[in-house]
Protein backbone atom coordinates (compact mmCIF):
# COMPACT_ATOMS: atom_id res chain seq x y z
CA UNK A 1 0.00 0.00 0.00
CA UNK A 2 1.28 3.32 -0.98
CA UNK A 3 -0.14 6.01 0.66
CA UNK A 4 1.24 9.04 -1.02
CA UNK A 5 -0.48 7.80 -4.14
CA UNK A 6 -3.86 7.41 -2.27
CA UNK A 7 -2.96 10.67 -1.24
CA UNK A 8 -2.41 12.02 -4.53
CA UNK A 9 -5.44 10.22 -6.24
CA UNK A 10 -7.77 11.90 -2.93
CA UNK A 11 -6.08 15.41 -4.17
CA UNK A 12 -7.37 14.68 -7.54
CA UNK A 13 -10.52 13.37 -6.94
CA UNK A 14 -11.24 16.68 -4.30
CA UNK A 15 -10.77 18.77 -6.96
CA UNK A 16 -13.30 16.80 -9.06
CA UNK A 17 -15.58 16.73 -6.45
CA UNK A 18 -15.36 20.68 -6.04
CA UNK A 19 -16.74 20.98 -9.09
CA UNK A 20 -19.85 18.69 -8.97
CA UNK A 21 -22.86 20.48 -8.67
CA UNK A 22 -25.37 20.08 -5.56
CA UNK A 23 -27.62 17.98 -8.15
CA UNK A 24 -24.86 15.26 -8.92
CA UNK A 25 -23.41 15.17 -5.63
CA UNK A 26 -26.75 14.19 -4.19
CA UNK A 27 -27.47 11.92 -6.93
CA UNK A 28 -23.98 9.55 -6.03
CA UNK A 29 -25.21 9.82 -2.11
CA UNK A 30 -28.86 8.31 -3.36
CA UNK A 31 -26.92 5.59 -5.70
CA UNK A 32 -24.16 4.63 -2.71
CA UNK A 33 -27.47 4.19 -0.39
CA UNK A 34 -29.14 1.91 -3.11
CA UNK A 35 -26.17 0.18 -3.58
CA UNK A 36 -25.78 -0.90 0.46
CA UNK A 37 -28.97 -2.20 0.05
CA UNK A 38 -28.36 -4.42 -3.18
CA UNK A 39 -25.34 -5.71 -1.43
CA UNK A 40 -26.35 -6.59 1.94
CA UNK A 41 -25.39 -10.04 2.01
CA UNK A 42 -21.99 -9.38 1.09
CA UNK A 43 -21.74 -6.62 4.03
CA UNK A 44 -23.05 -9.24 6.02
CA UNK A 45 -21.03 -11.94 5.19
CA UNK A 46 -17.76 -9.60 5.72
CA UNK A 47 -19.05 -8.51 9.18
CA UNK A 48 -19.71 -11.83 10.28
CA UNK A 49 -15.86 -12.92 9.48
CA UNK A 50 -15.56 -9.52 11.81
CA UNK A 51 -17.53 -10.79 14.30
CA UNK A 52 -15.81 -14.11 14.88
CA UNK A 53 -12.55 -12.79 15.19
CA UNK A 54 -14.03 -10.41 18.10
CA UNK A 55 -15.19 -13.34 19.76
CA UNK A 56 -12.52 -15.57 19.68
CA UNK A 57 -10.36 -12.77 20.57
CA UNK A 58 -12.91 -12.08 23.56
CA UNK A 59 -14.95 -9.44 22.91
CA UNK A 60 -17.98 -9.52 23.78
CA UNK A 61 -21.28 -7.81 25.57
CA UNK A 62 -21.50 -3.52 24.49
CA UNK A 63 -18.12 -3.90 22.46
CA UNK A 64 -19.23 -6.72 20.53
CA UNK A 65 -22.75 -4.82 19.68
CA UNK A 66 -20.42 -2.44 18.42
CA UNK A 67 -18.85 -4.13 15.25
CA UNK A 68 -22.05 -6.04 14.24
CA UNK A 69 -24.00 -4.77 11.34
CA UNK A 70 -27.36 -6.52 10.67
CA UNK A 71 -30.30 -5.72 7.70
CA UNK A 72 -31.95 -2.75 9.93
CA UNK A 73 -28.49 -1.17 10.73
CA UNK A 74 -27.55 -1.35 6.87
CA UNK A 75 -30.91 0.04 5.88
CA UNK A 76 -30.00 2.94 8.28
CA UNK A 77 -26.84 3.88 6.89
CA UNK A 78 -28.25 3.94 3.64
CA UNK A 79 -31.09 6.41 4.92
CA UNK A 80 -28.70 8.59 6.50
CA UNK A 81 -26.79 8.84 3.11
CA UNK A 82 -30.40 9.67 1.50
CA UNK A 83 -30.59 12.24 4.53
CA UNK A 84 -27.51 13.72 3.68
CA UNK A 85 -28.56 14.34 0.22
CA UNK A 86 -31.54 16.05 1.39
CA UNK A 87 -29.93 18.65 3.16
CA UNK A 88 -28.62 22.20 1.91
CA UNK A 89 -25.57 22.03 0.27
CA UNK A 90 -23.17 24.33 2.21
CA UNK A 91 -20.59 25.00 -0.78
CA UNK A 92 -20.50 28.37 -2.41
CA UNK A 93 -23.06 29.49 0.20
CA UNK A 94 -22.26 33.86 1.09
CA UNK A 95 -21.50 33.61 4.92
CA UNK A 96 -21.61 37.79 4.73
CA UNK A 97 -20.37 40.43 2.21
CA UNK A 98 -19.73 44.24 2.25
CA UNK A 99 -18.08 46.77 0.39
CA UNK A 100 -15.17 48.72 1.68
CA UNK A 101 -14.68 52.06 1.48
CA UNK A 102 -12.39 51.13 -1.69
CA UNK A 103 -15.33 50.28 -3.48
CA UNK A 104 -14.43 47.02 -3.17
CA UNK A 105 -16.77 44.37 -2.86
CA UNK A 106 -15.95 41.45 -0.25
CA UNK A 107 -17.87 38.22 0.42
CA UNK A 108 -16.47 35.34 2.06
CA UNK A 109 -18.09 31.86 0.84
CA UNK A 110 -18.14 28.37 2.33
CA UNK A 111 -15.36 25.79 0.40
CA UNK A 112 -14.32 22.27 1.14
CA UNK A 113 -11.44 21.45 3.46
CA UNK A 114 -10.09 19.16 0.42
CA UNK A 115 -8.93 15.92 1.95
CA UNK A 116 -9.98 14.74 5.31
CA UNK A 117 -8.35 11.41 6.79
CA UNK A 118 -10.31 9.53 9.31
CA UNK A 119 -8.65 6.94 12.06
CA UNK A 120 -11.36 5.43 13.94
CA UNK A 121 -12.23 2.43 16.11
CA UNK A 122 -14.64 -0.21 16.09
CA UNK A 123 -17.74 0.83 14.51
CA UNK A 124 -18.17 0.38 10.77
CA UNK A 125 -20.95 2.57 10.33
CA UNK A 126 -18.35 5.40 10.90
CA UNK A 127 -17.26 4.24 7.01
CA UNK A 128 -20.74 5.13 5.56
CA UNK A 129 -21.43 8.16 7.49
CA UNK A 130 -17.80 9.67 6.97
CA UNK A 131 -18.31 9.16 2.74
CA UNK A 132 -21.33 10.51 2.62
CA UNK A 133 -21.00 13.77 4.81
CA UNK A 134 -17.47 13.98 3.31
CA UNK A 135 -18.69 13.67 -0.67
CA UNK A 136 -21.50 15.83 -0.05
CA UNK A 137 -19.33 18.78 1.23
CA UNK A 138 -17.10 18.54 -1.69
CA UNK A 139 -14.03 16.84 0.17
CA UNK A 140 -12.11 13.54 -0.61
CA UNK A 141 -11.85 10.90 2.10
CA UNK A 142 -8.92 8.41 3.38
CA UNK A 143 -10.41 6.12 5.66
CA UNK A 144 -8.56 3.81 8.53
CA UNK A 145 -10.44 1.69 10.39
CA UNK A 146 -9.95 -0.15 12.99
CA UNK A 147 -8.67 -4.10 13.11
CA UNK A 148 -12.04 -5.32 14.72
CA UNK A 149 -14.19 -4.22 11.34
CA UNK A 150 -11.58 -4.23 9.06
CA UNK A 151 -13.72 -7.15 7.15
CA UNK A 152 -17.12 -4.95 7.31
CA UNK A 153 -14.88 -1.71 7.02
CA UNK A 154 -12.92 -2.98 3.30
CA UNK A 155 -16.70 -4.41 1.77
CA UNK A 156 -18.48 -0.69 3.09
CA UNK A 157 -16.38 0.97 0.94
CA UNK A 158 -15.83 -1.23 -1.74
CA UNK A 159 -19.56 -0.83 -1.87
CA UNK A 160 -19.52 2.83 -1.91
CA UNK A 161 -16.76 2.88 -4.92
CA UNK A 162 -18.36 0.43 -6.86
CA UNK A 163 -21.83 3.51 -7.11
CA UNK A 164 -19.16 5.56 -7.75
CA UNK A 165 -17.46 4.29 -10.15
CA UNK A 166 -20.38 2.54 -12.14
CA UNK A 167 -21.93 6.11 -12.48
CA UNK A 168 -19.09 7.91 -13.47
CA UNK A 169 -18.08 9.89 -10.29
CA UNK A 170 -14.99 10.28 -8.69
CA UNK A 171 -14.36 6.75 -7.35
CA UNK A 172 -11.23 7.93 -5.21
CA UNK A 173 -13.16 10.21 -3.42
CA UNK A 174 -13.90 7.18 -1.00
CA UNK A 175 -10.77 5.36 -0.22
CA UNK A 176 -9.71 2.47 2.69
CA UNK A 177 -6.98 1.75 3.90
CA UNK A 178 -6.80 -2.03 3.82
CA UNK A 179 -3.94 -2.78 6.30
CA UNK A 180 -4.07 -2.12 10.32
CA UNK A 181 -0.47 -1.89 10.38
CA UNK A 182 -0.15 0.46 13.43
CA UNK A 183 2.70 2.11 11.11
CA UNK A 184 0.51 2.54 7.97
CA UNK A 185 -1.53 4.83 10.73
CA UNK A 186 1.00 6.88 11.33
CA UNK A 187 2.15 7.82 7.97
CA UNK A 188 -1.25 9.09 7.57
CA UNK A 189 -0.69 11.27 10.18
CA UNK A 190 2.19 12.81 8.68
CA UNK A 191 0.47 12.87 5.25
CA UNK A 192 0.61 16.72 5.62
CA UNK A 193 1.60 17.02 1.72
CA UNK A 194 -2.18 15.58 0.58
CA UNK A 195 -4.32 15.13 3.75
CA UNK A 196 -5.69 18.57 4.88
CA UNK A 197 -7.51 17.54 8.30
CA UNK A 198 -7.81 14.44 10.49
CA UNK A 199 -10.19 13.48 12.41
CA UNK A 200 -9.90 10.65 14.99
CA UNK A 201 -13.12 8.65 16.22
CA UNK A 202 -12.37 6.41 19.48
CA UNK A 203 -11.41 6.12 23.04
CA UNK A 204 -9.91 9.17 25.01
CA UNK A 205 -7.14 7.41 25.09
CA UNK A 206 -6.77 6.42 20.73
CA UNK A 207 -7.50 10.08 20.05
CA UNK A 208 -5.03 11.81 22.55
CA UNK A 209 -2.00 9.35 20.09
CA UNK A 210 -3.65 10.73 17.25
CA UNK A 211 -3.44 14.19 18.77
CA UNK A 212 -0.14 13.40 19.67
CA UNK A 213 1.74 12.18 17.05
CA UNK A 214 -0.10 13.78 13.76
CA UNK A 215 1.80 16.10 12.52
CA UNK A 216 -1.18 17.13 9.94
CA UNK A 217 -4.03 19.46 12.02
CA UNK A 218 -7.02 17.05 14.29
CA UNK A 219 -10.13 17.75 14.87
CA UNK A 220 -10.72 15.77 18.47
CA UNK A 221 -13.98 14.40 18.67
CA UNK A 222 -15.69 12.07 21.53
CA UNK A 223 -14.52 10.37 23.85
CA UNK A 224 -17.78 11.06 26.42
CA UNK A 225 -17.46 10.71 30.13
CA UNK A 226 -20.87 12.21 30.28
CA UNK A 227 -22.75 13.19 33.44
CA UNK A 228 -26.35 13.81 34.53
CA UNK A 229 -26.87 15.99 37.90
CA UNK A 230 -29.90 15.50 39.49
CA UNK A 231 -30.63 19.02 41.35
CA UNK A 232 -33.16 19.14 44.73
CA UNK A 233 -35.83 20.55 42.65
CA UNK A 234 -36.15 17.66 39.98
CA UNK A 235 -39.21 15.34 38.91
CA UNK A 236 -37.73 12.48 40.31
CA UNK A 237 -39.86 10.56 38.07
CA UNK A 238 -38.97 11.77 34.93
CA UNK A 239 -34.89 12.05 36.33
CA UNK A 240 -35.26 8.35 36.62
CA UNK A 241 -36.75 7.58 33.23
CA UNK A 242 -33.41 10.01 31.70
CA UNK A 243 -31.25 8.39 33.38
CA UNK A 244 -32.31 4.82 32.20
CA UNK A 245 -32.08 5.76 29.13
CA UNK A 246 -28.95 7.86 28.67
CA UNK A 247 -27.19 4.37 30.90
CA UNK A 248 -28.81 1.97 29.03
CA UNK A 249 -30.35 2.44 25.53
CA UNK A 250 -26.62 2.14 23.91
CA UNK A 251 -23.94 2.39 26.34
CA UNK A 252 -21.10 1.22 24.19
CA UNK A 253 -21.57 4.67 22.44
CA UNK A 254 -19.66 8.05 23.56
CA UNK A 255 -22.87 9.72 24.27
CA UNK A 256 -24.11 7.42 26.76
CA UNK A 257 -24.39 8.25 30.63
CA UNK A 258 -21.39 7.10 32.73
CA UNK A 259 -21.80 9.48 36.16
CA UNK A 260 -24.91 10.43 38.18
CA UNK A 261 -24.72 13.67 40.01
CA UNK A 262 -26.86 13.81 42.80
CA UNK A 263 -28.09 16.94 45.41
CA UNK A 264 -27.40 15.29 48.94
CA UNK A 265 -30.88 16.74 50.24
CA UNK A 266 -32.87 13.92 48.04
CA UNK A 267 -30.26 11.33 48.14
CA UNK A 268 -32.02 9.28 50.33
CA UNK A 269 -34.97 9.27 48.34
CA UNK A 270 -33.43 9.44 45.18
CA UNK A 271 -30.74 6.70 45.27
CA UNK A 272 -33.18 3.55 46.00
CA UNK A 273 -35.39 4.37 42.96
CA UNK A 274 -32.47 4.51 40.62
CA UNK A 275 -31.00 1.80 42.08
CA UNK A 276 -34.10 -0.43 40.88
CA UNK A 277 -34.76 1.20 37.87
CA UNK A 278 -31.00 0.15 36.70
CA UNK A 279 -31.00 -3.54 38.77
CA UNK A 280 -33.41 -4.97 35.37
CA UNK A 281 -30.44 -3.86 33.09
CA UNK A 282 -27.75 -5.15 35.46
CA UNK A 283 -26.20 -2.19 35.75
CA UNK A 284 -23.51 -1.59 37.96
CA UNK A 285 -22.99 1.20 40.73
CA UNK A 286 -20.17 2.49 41.97
CA UNK A 287 -20.32 5.77 44.26
CA UNK A 288 -18.59 7.59 47.32
CA UNK A 289 -19.11 7.38 50.61
CA UNK A 290 -22.29 9.46 50.51
CA UNK A 291 -23.73 7.48 47.90
CA UNK A 292 -22.45 4.03 49.68
CA UNK A 293 -24.32 4.90 53.01
CA UNK A 294 -27.67 4.93 51.39
CA UNK A 295 -26.90 1.98 48.82
CA UNK A 296 -24.75 -0.54 51.14
CA UNK A 297 -24.77 -3.21 48.34
CA UNK A 298 -22.62 -1.19 45.45
CA UNK A 299 -18.94 -1.02 45.26
CA UNK A 300 -16.77 2.26 46.54
CA UNK A 301 -15.86 4.17 43.85
CA UNK A 302 -11.98 4.80 43.49
CA UNK A 303 -10.24 8.00 41.96
CA UNK A 304 -9.79 6.31 38.68
CA UNK A 305 -13.56 6.11 38.28
CA UNK A 306 -14.33 9.59 38.02
CA UNK A 307 -12.65 9.82 34.93
CA UNK A 308 -13.33 6.72 33.41
CA UNK A 309 -15.66 5.94 30.19
CA UNK A 310 -17.11 2.63 30.93
CA UNK A 311 -18.99 2.19 27.56
CA UNK A 312 -20.54 -0.22 29.76
CA UNK A 313 -23.56 -1.23 31.90
CA UNK A 314 -21.47 0.13 34.88
CA UNK A 315 -21.74 3.69 36.29
CA UNK A 316 -20.36 5.80 39.28
CA UNK A 317 -22.43 8.13 41.68
CA UNK A 318 -21.44 11.58 43.62
CA UNK A 319 -23.30 12.85 46.05
CA UNK A 320 -22.83 16.69 46.33
CA UNK A 321 -24.15 19.63 48.62
CA UNK A 322 -24.29 22.28 45.82
CA UNK A 323 -24.88 23.19 42.58
CA UNK A 324 -21.76 24.89 42.54
CA UNK A 325 -20.09 22.03 43.60
CA UNK A 326 -21.59 19.84 41.24
CA UNK A 327 -20.43 22.01 38.82
CA UNK A 328 -16.67 21.86 40.15
CA UNK A 329 -16.58 18.01 39.86
CA UNK A 330 -18.49 17.77 36.58
CA UNK A 331 -15.51 20.23 34.92
CA UNK A 332 -13.06 18.57 36.81
CA UNK A 333 -13.66 14.97 35.34
CA UNK A 334 -15.40 15.79 32.00
CA UNK A 335 -14.22 15.16 28.52
CA UNK A 336 -16.04 18.19 27.23
CA UNK A 337 -18.55 16.19 26.05
CA UNK A 338 -22.49 16.21 26.96
CA UNK A 339 -23.58 17.08 30.32
CA UNK A 340 -27.03 17.17 31.97
CA UNK A 341 -29.06 18.75 34.77
CA UNK A 342 -32.68 17.57 35.75
CA UNK A 343 -34.30 20.71 37.82
CA UNK A 344 -37.49 22.49 37.94
CA UNK A 345 -35.58 25.39 38.51
CA UNK A 346 -35.07 28.03 36.06
CA UNK A 347 -32.11 29.64 37.66
CA UNK A 348 -30.12 26.13 38.48
CA UNK A 349 -30.37 25.55 34.61
CA UNK A 350 -29.61 29.15 33.52
CA UNK A 351 -26.28 28.80 35.60
CA UNK A 352 -25.67 24.92 34.39
CA UNK A 353 -25.77 25.46 31.19
CA UNK A 354 -23.22 28.67 31.75
CA UNK A 355 -20.78 27.55 33.51
CA UNK A 356 -20.62 24.01 32.21
CA UNK A 357 -17.47 23.32 29.90
CA UNK A 358 -18.59 21.09 27.48
CA UNK A 359 -19.53 21.06 23.57
CA UNK A 360 -23.77 20.25 24.52
CA UNK A 361 -24.94 20.81 27.64
CA UNK A 362 -28.89 19.64 28.53
CA UNK A 363 -31.69 20.47 30.93
CA UNK A 364 -34.21 17.78 31.57
CA UNK A 365 -33.06 15.37 28.67
CA UNK A 366 -31.19 12.44 27.72
CA UNK A 367 -27.17 13.38 26.88
CA UNK A 368 -28.21 10.50 24.38
CA UNK A 369 -29.17 12.86 21.71
CA UNK A 370 -25.91 14.35 20.97
CA UNK A 371 -25.90 12.96 17.56
CA UNK A 372 -25.42 14.32 14.27
CA UNK A 373 -28.77 12.37 12.95
CA UNK A 374 -30.56 13.56 15.92
CA UNK A 375 -29.98 17.23 15.41
CA UNK A 376 -30.74 17.60 11.80
CA UNK A 377 -27.45 16.62 10.13
CA UNK A 378 -28.22 13.74 8.65
CA UNK A 379 -25.41 11.58 10.06
CA UNK A 380 -22.13 12.73 11.86
CA UNK A 381 -18.65 12.33 10.99
CA UNK A 382 -17.78 12.83 14.52
CA UNK A 383 -18.60 14.63 17.80
CA UNK A 384 -15.82 17.30 18.62
CA UNK A 385 -14.60 18.05 22.08
CA UNK A 386 -12.02 20.85 21.67
CA UNK A 387 -13.15 24.35 20.75
CA UNK A 388 -11.91 25.80 17.41
CA UNK A 389 -14.48 25.99 14.33
CA UNK A 390 -16.09 22.89 15.04
CA UNK A 391 -17.92 21.81 18.31
CA UNK A 392 -19.91 19.25 19.02
CA UNK A 393 -21.99 17.13 16.48
CA UNK A 394 -20.07 17.55 12.87
CA UNK A 395 -22.18 17.64 10.27
CA UNK A 396 -21.95 19.53 6.27
CA UNK A 397 -20.82 22.97 7.87
CA UNK A 398 -17.92 21.36 10.18
CA UNK A 399 -16.43 20.29 6.81
CA UNK A 400 -15.99 23.21 5.15
CA UNK A 401 -13.92 26.09 5.26
CA UNK A 402 -14.12 29.71 4.02
CA UNK A 403 -12.29 32.04 1.10
CA UNK A 404 -12.94 35.68 0.52
CA UNK A 405 -13.81 36.72 -3.16
CA UNK A 406 -12.74 40.55 -3.76
CA UNK A 407 -14.57 41.90 -6.54
CA UNK A 408 -13.45 45.28 -7.92
CA UNK A 409 -13.45 48.07 -10.89
CA UNK A 410 -9.16 48.78 -11.17
CA UNK A 411 -9.11 49.62 -7.30
CA UNK A 412 -5.10 49.78 -6.97
CA UNK A 413 -3.97 50.66 -3.02
CA UNK A 414 -2.35 54.35 -2.29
Amino acid sequence: MDLNQMGQAAKSAATVLGQLSTIEKNRALNLMADELQKQVSEILVANKIDIDSAEENGIKGVMLDRLKLDNERIDAMADGLRQVSSLADPIGEEIKGWVTEDGLNISQVRVPLGVLGMIFEARPNVTVDAAGLAFKSGNAVILRGGKEALHSNIELAKVLRTALKENGFPVDAVQMIDNPDHAIANQLMNLTEYVDVLIPRGSAKFIQMVVQNSTVPVIETGAGNCHIYVDETADLKQAVNIIVNAKTQRPSVCNAMEKLVVQRSIAKEFLPMVEEALHAYNVELRGDEAAKEVLPDIKLATEEDWSTEYNDFIMAINVVDTLDEAISHINKYNTKHSEAIITKSYDASQKFTKEIDAAVVYVNASTRFTDGFKFGFGAEIGISTQKLHARGPMGLNELTSTKYIVRGEGQVRR
